[in-house]
C-alpha cells in the first residue's frame, strides 16, 4: 500500500515546508535541472504538489495522495492516481522520467525502478533525487525518523544503493549531482551544486536506457 496517510492528513504542512525552506528547495531544484534533459514528453512519479514538475515543465504525473493531487492540479499538472510499482502507462511511452524523494516511500523499490525503465523510450533517461542515507543530514533524519510525521515509514537509500538499483534494471552511463551541505533550517541562499556524491545530503542520479541497435 502506498504510504500516503501522512501526506493526506498534513498537506498544509507539506506545502509549508517549501515555503519555509525556499533556499533549500531552490538548491534541490537546481541540482535536478543540471541533469534534466530538455524534453517535452516526460512524467514525474510521486510528483507531490508539483514543486519540481511545475518549474521543469512536466505536465503528466503520478501521485497516490488525493489531497496532494489537487494541489498539483493548481500548478497545471495532470496528476493521476497510481503508484511507482504499477505505472498506468504502456511501454516506451516517455522520453524522461523524474522521481524526487519518492524511492524511500515505495514498497518495492526494485520494481519501481524497473517500471521507470519499462515506460522509457530507448535513449530516454530517468532522473532520481534522494536524501542520501550516508550524509550527515541523512543520518540525522534516520535517527529522528520515528518522530517525523512524513519520514516515519521511509526507507532511506545511499547513492550507491540507487546506482545498484538503476544498473540492475538496465540503466547505463550513471551521473550524479549533490547539494544541501548544511541543515535546510539554516540555508538562507541556495547551496552550490557539485558533481558526484559523498558530501551533499541531496543527490540526483541520472541513468539512460540504451538506444536500440
Amino acid at each position: 500500500m502506498p504510504k500516503t496517510k501522512a501526506f493526506e492528513s498534513n498537506t498544509d504542512s507539506y506545502e509549508a515546508w517549501f515555503e519555509a525552506h525556499q533556499a533549500a528547495y531552490e538548491s534541490e531544484l537546481r541540482a535536478v535541472r543540471e541533469l534534466w534533459p530538455a524534453v517535452a514528453d516526460s512524467v514525474e512519479i510521486g510528483a507531490g504538489a508539483g514543486h519540481f514538475a511545475g518549474p521543469l515543465g512536466i505536465k503528466t504525473a503520478i501521485e497516490p495522495a488525493a489531497a496532494i493531487r489537487k494541489a498539483a492540479a493548481k500548478r497545471g499538472i495532470h496528476a493521476v492516481n497510481g503508484v511507482a510499482e504499477h505505472l498506468p502507462f504502456p511501454e516506451a511511452r516517455f522520453d524522461a522520467v523524474l522521481m524526487v524523494t519518492v524511492l524511500c516511500f515505495v514498497d518495492d523499490p526494485e520494481r519501481a525502478v524497473r517500471e521507470m525503465y519499462r515506460v522509457l523510450r530507448p535513449g530516454g533517461c530517468a532522473v532520481v533525487g534522494i536524501l542520501d542515507r550516508q550524509s550527515d543530514l541523512g543520518q540525522e533524519y534516520e535517527r529522528g525518523r520515528s518522530s517525523n510525521v512524513f519520514y516515519q515509514d521511509a526507507r532511506f537509500f545511499s547513492t550507491m544503493d540507487v546506482h545498484a538499483l538503476l544498473s540492475e534494471s538496465g540503466f547505463v552511463d550513471l551521473e550524479s549531482r549533490q547539494t544541501i551541505f548544511r541543515s535546510p533550517d539554516v540555508i538562507q541562499v541556495p547551496d552550490p551544486v557539485e558533481p558526484g556524491y559523498g558530501k551533499g545530503a541531496f543527490v540526483v542520479i541520472r541513468g539512460w536506457k540504451p538506444p536500440q541497435n
